[in-house]
């Protein structure tokens, strides 16, 4: 008699030859390890192009504040002119009344003789002082424009920013404790670097964006009050111009 079983299959042993194992060293095993390894490479490639746009957007907010500081300075400039003409017209009026004095009487044209003239001030003197803008603003200005290059570098119409292989070459750049800091796969190791780049250039640039508002504070508090020195200077202007208007009248 035959020692194999009534249910034997011939063909069952070339089924068992051709499936395949699905431990961990099989086929399947190795599919999905690549399929993780591409999808670690995906989200750290979107991860560093999202740092670059967050860093471009910075950059132009950055730019945007150095030159909304430049027109401020231009205005406390125009300020400072318009106080200037304000105390040249004070004095202007004060001649003014002195020579209406003159030609009312001869005596006040005697006592406008023998007076001592009185000295003429300097607008700037005239409780007006130079104008500069306050150091904290400039220096900020300062350290801003110079990442202008780096704004030119992100700007969406003229990008230079290099994601191509080159960064992969600089990190063969990097010494060997860096280098322990970061995966050993030389794409995987690139992205990170590139992350770790653009987030220390947002924190530089997130301080100096921070420089840049407190300086335009301290700027606009300062013109504040050079507005309400102009506005007290007008009202007593005006006031002049009505009397010594008045006394012309009066001749």
């Amino acid at each position: 008699m035959s020692a194999l079983p009534r249910s034997y299959n011939p063909f069952a042993e070339d089924e068992e030859e051709d499936v395949a194992p699905a431990g961990p060293g099989g086929a399947g095993g190795a599919d999905r390890q690549r399929y993780l390894q591409q999808e670690v490479l995906r989200r750290s490639a979107a991860t560093a192009d999202s740092t670059t746009r967050s860093l471009s957007l910075l950059y132009e907010s950055e730019r945007i504040g150095v030159a909304a500081s430049e027109e401020l300075v231009r205005q406390g400039e125009a300020l400072k002119r318009t106080e200037q003409m304000v105390d040249k017209m004070d004095q202007d009026l004060k001649t003014s009344q002195r020579h209406i004095n003159s030609i009312k009487s001869v005596w006040g044209g005697l006592v406008n003789y023998f007076k001592a003239k009185p000295p003429e001030s300097k607008p700037e003197q005239n409780g007006a002082p130079e104008y500069y803008a306050n150091s904290r603003l400039k220096e900020a200005m300062m350290s801003s424009k110079e990442q202008e290059s780096k704004y030119q570098e992100s700007h969406p119409n003229l990008r230079k920013l290099d994601n191509s292989d080159n960064d992969f070459n600089k990190a063969d750049l990097v010494s060997s404790v860096q280098r322990d800091a970061y995966p050993k796969n030389q794409q995987l190791r690139a992205y990170h670097q590139k992350i770790d780049t653009n987030l220390d250039e947002m924190s530089s640039g997130l301080s100096r964006l921070k420089s840049l508002a407190l300086g335009l504070q301290t700027e606009i508090e300062e013109q504040d009050d050079m507005l309400d020195r102009l506005t007290k200077k007008v009202e007593t202007l005006d006031v002049n111009i009505k009397n010594t208007d008045r006394k012309v009248r009066q001749l």
